[in-house]
Protein backbone atom coordinates (compact mmCIF):
# COMPACT_ATOMS: atom_id res chain seq x y z
CA UNK A 1 0.00 0.00 0.00
CA UNK A 2 2.39 2.38 0.93
CA UNK A 3 4.30 2.40 -2.27
CA UNK A 4 1.13 2.78 -4.26
CA UNK A 5 -0.05 5.74 -2.23
CA UNK A 6 3.51 7.58 -2.12
CA UNK A 7 3.45 7.60 -6.01
CA UNK A 8 0.07 8.73 -6.40
CA UNK A 9 0.40 11.50 -4.08
CA UNK A 10 3.90 12.68 -4.94
CA UNK A 11 2.58 12.71 -8.93
CA UNK A 12 -1.26 14.67 -7.89
CA UNK A 13 0.37 17.17 -5.52
CA UNK A 14 3.56 18.82 -6.18
CA UNK A 15 3.65 20.31 -2.83
CA UNK A 16 2.93 17.60 -1.37
CA UNK A 17 5.75 15.75 -3.08
CA UNK A 18 8.52 18.19 -2.13
CA UNK A 19 7.25 17.25 1.86
CA UNK A 20 7.47 13.75 0.87
CA UNK A 21 10.66 14.35 -0.47
CA UNK A 22 12.07 16.00 2.36
CA UNK A 23 10.24 14.17 5.72
CA UNK A 24 11.24 10.76 4.13
CA UNK A 25 9.87 7.42 4.59
CA UNK A 26 6.34 6.88 5.39
CA UNK A 27 6.38 5.30 9.48
CA UNK A 28 2.74 5.65 11.05
CA UNK A 29 3.24 3.77 14.42
CA UNK A 30 -0.24 1.48 14.61
CA UNK A 31 -1.80 0.21 17.68
CA UNK A 32 -4.46 -2.58 17.56
CA UNK A 33 -8.47 -1.84 17.37
CA UNK A 34 -9.04 -2.64 20.77
CA UNK A 35 -10.79 -1.17 24.19
CA UNK A 36 -7.24 -0.21 25.94
CA UNK A 37 -6.22 2.15 23.21
CA UNK A 38 -9.70 3.80 23.30
CA UNK A 39 -9.64 4.08 27.01
CA UNK A 40 -6.17 5.56 26.89
CA UNK A 41 -6.89 8.01 24.37
CA UNK A 42 -9.60 9.13 26.89
CA UNK A 43 -7.08 9.40 29.23
CA UNK A 44 -4.25 11.36 27.62
CA UNK A 45 -7.63 13.76 26.19
CA UNK A 46 -6.37 17.57 26.76
CA UNK A 47 -3.33 16.60 28.76
CA UNK A 48 0.84 17.08 28.23
CA UNK A 49 2.41 13.75 27.39
CA UNK A 50 4.36 13.55 31.12
CA UNK A 51 1.03 14.41 33.24
CA UNK A 52 -0.97 11.96 30.87
CA UNK A 53 1.77 9.30 31.07
CA UNK A 54 1.54 9.48 35.23
CA UNK A 55 -2.31 9.09 35.36
CA UNK A 56 -2.10 6.56 32.84
CA UNK A 57 0.10 4.32 34.91
CA UNK A 58 -1.34 5.16 38.52
CA UNK A 59 -5.00 3.99 36.97
CA UNK A 60 -3.40 0.99 34.96
CA UNK A 61 -1.94 -0.17 38.52
CA UNK A 62 -5.44 -0.18 39.46
CA UNK A 63 -7.78 -1.40 36.95
CA UNK A 64 -5.03 -3.40 35.40
CA UNK A 65 -2.96 -3.36 32.30
CA UNK A 66 -3.90 -3.85 29.43
CA UNK A 67 -7.19 -1.82 30.45
CA UNK A 68 -10.17 -4.01 30.06
CA UNK A 69 -13.62 -2.98 30.63
CA UNK A 70 -14.15 -5.47 33.75
CA UNK A 71 -11.23 -3.85 35.68
CA UNK A 72 -12.83 -0.19 35.21
CA UNK A 73 -16.06 -1.26 36.38
CA UNK A 74 -14.68 -2.73 39.56
CA UNK A 75 -13.28 0.71 40.28
CA UNK A 76 -15.14 3.01 42.71
CA UNK A 77 -15.27 7.11 42.10
CA UNK A 78 -13.30 7.62 44.71
CA UNK A 79 -10.31 5.29 43.11
CA UNK A 80 -10.27 6.61 39.90
CA UNK A 81 -9.86 10.51 41.13
CA UNK A 82 -7.18 8.77 43.38
CA UNK A 83 -5.23 8.01 40.08
CA UNK A 84 -5.72 11.62 39.31
CA UNK A 85 -9.06 11.30 36.67
CA UNK A 86 -11.24 14.36 37.18
CA UNK A 87 -14.97 13.35 37.35
CA UNK A 88 -15.49 14.09 33.96
CA UNK A 89 -12.90 11.36 32.21
CA UNK A 90 -13.87 8.86 35.56
CA UNK A 91 -17.36 8.91 33.64
CA UNK A 92 -16.21 9.06 30.25
CA UNK A 93 -14.31 5.60 31.13
CA UNK A 94 -17.17 4.48 32.96
CA UNK A 95 -19.96 4.99 29.99
CA UNK A 96 -16.68 2.88 27.56
CA UNK A 97 -16.65 0.17 29.98
CA UNK A 98 -20.29 -0.10 30.52
CA UNK A 99 -21.18 0.28 26.62
CA UNK A 100 -18.50 -2.38 26.19
CA UNK A 101 -19.16 -4.86 28.80
CA UNK A 102 -22.53 -4.75 27.63
CA UNK A 103 -22.34 -5.17 23.94
CA UNK A 104 -23.55 -1.71 22.52
CA UNK A 105 -19.94 -1.17 21.62
CA UNK A 106 -18.82 -4.17 19.86
CA UNK A 107 -14.47 -3.66 19.15
CA UNK A 108 -14.76 -6.70 16.64
CA UNK A 109 -17.32 -5.58 14.47
CA UNK A 110 -15.30 -2.20 13.54
CA UNK A 111 -13.02 -3.73 11.14
CA UNK A 112 -16.18 -4.17 8.98
CA UNK A 113 -17.98 -0.97 8.91
CA UNK A 114 -17.50 1.65 6.35
CA UNK A 115 -15.91 4.61 8.07
CA UNK A 116 -18.59 6.84 9.04
CA UNK A 117 -20.40 3.77 10.39
CA UNK A 118 -17.11 3.38 12.99
CA UNK A 119 -17.52 6.95 13.73
CA UNK A 120 -20.88 6.51 14.81
CA UNK A 121 -20.61 3.65 16.75
CA UNK A 122 -18.02 5.04 18.86
CA UNK A 123 -18.72 8.48 19.14
CA UNK A 124 -22.32 6.98 20.94
CA UNK A 125 -19.72 6.66 24.06
CA UNK A 126 -19.62 9.76 26.44
CA UNK A 127 -15.89 12.13 25.61
CA UNK A 128 -15.36 10.31 22.25
CA UNK A 129 -15.85 12.71 19.06
CA UNK A 130 -15.57 12.92 15.81
CA UNK A 131 -11.80 13.53 16.20
CA UNK A 132 -10.87 10.87 18.66
CA UNK A 133 -12.89 8.30 16.74
CA UNK A 134 -11.19 9.72 13.20
CA UNK A 135 -7.79 8.76 15.18
CA UNK A 136 -8.89 5.73 15.97
CA UNK A 137 -9.77 4.99 12.31
CA UNK A 138 -6.46 5.79 10.87
CA UNK A 139 -3.94 4.66 13.82
CA UNK A 140 -6.06 1.22 15.17
CA UNK A 141 -7.85 0.46 12.05
CA UNK A 142 -5.43 1.66 9.50
CA UNK A 143 -7.90 3.16 7.23
CA UNK A 144 -6.21 4.86 4.55
CA UNK A 145 -8.78 7.67 3.46
CA UNK A 146 -9.14 9.54 6.76
CA UNK A 147 -9.44 13.05 6.46
CA UNK A 148 -9.44 15.08 9.97
CA UNK A 149 -10.70 18.31 9.32
CA UNK A 150 -10.70 19.21 12.86
CA UNK A 151 -7.76 18.66 13.55
CA UNK A 152 -5.72 21.82 14.56
CA UNK A 153 -2.14 20.08 13.07
CA UNK A 154 -3.98 19.13 9.82
CA UNK A 155 -5.00 22.82 9.21
CA UNK A 156 -2.09 24.67 10.34
CA UNK A 157 0.15 22.71 7.85
CA UNK A 158 -2.98 23.15 5.29
CA UNK A 159 -2.42 26.81 6.14
CA UNK A 160 1.58 26.85 5.62
CA UNK A 161 1.81 24.61 2.65
CA UNK A 162 -1.26 25.51 0.71
CA UNK A 163 -2.23 29.68 1.32
CA UNK A 164 -1.43 32.05 -1.61
CA UNK A 165 2.37 32.78 -0.75
CA UNK A 166 1.95 36.25 -2.59
CA UNK A 167 -1.53 36.93 -0.77
CA UNK A 168 0.42 36.02 2.43
CA UNK A 169 3.26 38.33 1.78
CA UNK A 170 0.69 41.07 1.16
CA UNK A 171 -1.09 40.90 4.06
CA UNK A 172 1.69 40.48 6.31
CA UNK A 173 3.14 43.75 4.34
CA UNK A 174 0.36 45.69 5.38
CA UNK A 175 0.23 44.24 9.06
CA UNK A 176 3.60 45.10 8.90
CA UNK A 177 3.03 48.73 8.27
CA UNK A 178 -0.09 48.94 10.60
CA UNK A 179 2.22 47.19 13.28
CA UNK A 180 0.22 44.15 13.77
CA UNK A 181 0.97 40.59 13.51
CA UNK A 182 -0.84 39.01 10.61
CA UNK A 183 -3.47 36.85 11.59
CA UNK A 184 -3.45 33.65 11.10
CA UNK A 185 -6.67 32.18 9.45
CA UNK A 186 -7.19 28.47 9.05
CA UNK A 187 -8.52 26.99 6.18
CA UNK A 188 -12.72 25.65 6.69
CA UNK A 189 -13.27 22.06 6.38
CA UNK A 190 -14.49 22.61 2.89
CA UNK A 191 -11.14 24.58 2.12
CA UNK A 192 -9.30 21.32 3.55
CA UNK A 193 -11.67 18.87 1.31
CA UNK A 194 -10.76 20.83 -1.75
CA UNK A 195 -7.02 21.02 -0.69
CA UNK A 196 -7.29 16.83 -0.13
CA UNK A 197 -9.51 15.53 -3.09
CA UNK A 198 -6.46 14.82 -5.28
CA UNK A 199 -5.00 12.69 -2.47
CA UNK A 200 -8.13 10.51 -2.43
CA UNK A 201 -7.52 7.29 -1.96
CA UNK A 202 -4.44 8.27 0.75
CA UNK A 203 -5.79 11.20 2.38
CA UNK A 204 -4.12 9.52 6.07
CA UNK A 205 -1.04 9.00 4.58
CA UNK A 206 -0.89 12.41 3.32
CA UNK A 207 -2.20 13.97 6.89
CA UNK A 208 0.88 12.01 8.59
CA UNK A 209 3.27 13.88 6.35
CA UNK A 210 1.60 17.30 7.35
CA UNK A 211 1.43 16.50 10.82
CA UNK A 212 5.83 15.97 10.17
CA UNK A 213 6.23 18.60 8.33
CA UNK A 214 5.03 20.51 11.70
CA UNK A 215 8.29 18.64 13.48
CA UNK A 216 4.87 17.39 15.06
CA UNK A 217 4.82 13.91 17.51
CA UNK A 218 2.25 11.53 15.72
CA UNK A 219 1.17 8.31 16.84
Amino acid sequence: MVRKALLHLKKSDPTLRAIIERIGPFRMSYSPPEFHGLAEAIIYQQLNGKAAETIFNRFAALAGDPLTAEGILKLTDDQMRAAGLSRQKSAYLKDLAAKTASGALDFASLANLPDDEVIGHLTQVKGIGVWTAQMFLMFSLRRENVLPTGDFGVRMAMHRHYLDSERAKAAKSMASRNGRKRRIKLPTPAQMEKIAKSWVPYRSVACWYLWRSLDMKTM
